[in-house]
C-alpha cells in the first residue's frame, strides 16, 4: 500500500476517494472513548483523527497514543451522525495524519462538502 503523502492536500483527497471505496472510515478507540488531541491552531480546540485505511491509523497508535486502537466507522454513520456531533461539539477533523501526527484539521461540515462534491 502507498504510504500517506507529505502533501496534506493530497492525503485528503486520497481520503475521500479511500473512504468512499470501502465505505468506512477509521478512527481510534481507547479505554476512555476516542481520541482527541488540541489542534495545532488553538488550545481551546480538540481535534479528532481519522483515517481511510487501518493501517495508517495503526501507525500513530506508539507511546502515549498505544493505548488507542483503530476502529471502523460506516461512511454513512459518519457523514450522518458523527459530522454533526463534531460540529456541535466544536471538535475539529483531522484527516489521514501521518505517523508525525502531520496533517490536516477542518471544520466537520467543510469535510462533509467534499464528500459532497465527490459524490456529485
Amino acid at each position: 500500500m502507498e504510504p500517506l503523502s507529505d502533501n496534506v492536500e493530497e492525503n485528503l483527497d486520497r481520503f475521500i476517494v479511500e473512504a468512499m471505496e470501502t465505505g468506512c472510515v477509521w478512527a481510534l478507540e481507547g479505554p476512555e472513548g476516542f481520541a482527541l488531541c488540541p489542534s495545532e491552531n488553538s488550545d481551546d480546540i480538540d481535534v479528532m483523527p481519522f483515517w481511510s485505511q487501518p493501517e495508517f491509523a495503526q501507525a500513530v497508535c506508539v507511546e502515549e497514543w498505544s493505548i488507542y486502537k483503530p476502529v471502523p466507522v460506516a461512511l454513512e454513520e459518519f457523514l450522518d451522525e458523527w459530522v454533526d456531533g463534531m460540529h456541535a461539539d466544536v471538535v475539529l477533523v483531522g484527516v489521514n495524519w501521518t505517523e508525525e501526527l502531520d496533517g490536516i484539521e477542518m471544520e466537520p461540515l467543510d469535510l462533509a462538502e467534499e464528500f459532497d462534491s465527490e459524490m456529485g
